[in-house]
């Protein structure tokens, strides 16, 4: 196992290269002003060195103490959580800032992070960009995708049969995700990376609506997609 969280480490830019082209593309989306950023799972700050450190307003979560010290120093203006992020923010923790930039960095599922956020009650902007480090494609080569509760549904709907087609299952999830909660999918790409290629990188946009309010909790969800469609990007193409 270290040797595979050795190679897998070095997916490390990779990440940056995503993040920093999305910021250069979200300026379409969200203008010119830097980005609110929320880093679900702060680590020891490597992302924001590579990505966010031009950025004065953001929240940041993790659970281990000693990473909480150094991110805190490390990003003074930032509102800085230990804890568990998906607990936190179950409970509105962080509501204080409208996000428009969430980072999910775990080192395996990031949709109850995702669905956490998603579902509490927080402003909405208008546009919501999602950088993501997915570590469930192991489980799913393992045939284990009946035994992993997020994707139930998945399984339920198109069989346990998931590896070779885990981006599109990343897409047809988060577009449930995205429409329970009120937004539209406006756009997703993804690759695989890592050792074996087990690691999923992907990145989106999720849109609300102009009809659709600011404030969370009276959301009025969307019918599942139907299919696992197309429109991810691998790697070189």
């Amino acid at each position: 196992m270290a040797a595979i969280a050795r190679k897998d480490g070095s997916t490390e830019g990779l990440k940056v290269s995503l993040r920093r082209r999305w910021r250069r593309l979200a300026v379409d989306w969200l203008g010119e002003a830097p980005p609110v950023v929320m880093e679900t799972h702060g680590g020891l700050g490597r992302l924001f060195i590579g990505c966010y450190e031009d950025i004065a307003q953001g929240i940041v979560f993790e659970q281990q103490p000693s990473r909480v010290e150094v991110l805190a120093r490390q990003r003074p203006s930032w509102a800085v959580y230990g804890g568990d992020c998906e607990r936190l923010l179950t409970v509105g923790v962080g509501a204080h800032l409208s996000v428009d930039w969430l980072d999910l960095d775990p080192y395996g599922s990031p949709w109850e992070a995702l669905h956490a956020f998603l579902t509490s009650a927080r402003p909405r902007a208008s546009h919501v960009v999602l950088t993501v480090n997915d570590g469930l494609r192991l489980r799913v080569k393992i045939d284990q995708s009946w035994r992993t509760p997020v994707l139930e549904p998945v399984v339920q709907r198109f069989g346990n049969d998931l590896h070779d087609r885990y981006l599109q299952v990343c897409r047809w999830l988060l577009e449930r995700e995205a429409g329970e909660a009120g937004y539209d999918l406006s756009r997703f790409e993804g690759y695989y990376c890592g050792h074996a290629a087990q690691m999923t990188h992907y990145a989106a946009l999720l849109t609300l609506p102009a009809s659709s309010g600011s404030w969370t909790g009276q959301v009025s969800g969307k019918s599942s997609p139907s299919s696992l469609t197309g429109g991810v990007k691998e790697p070189g193409n």
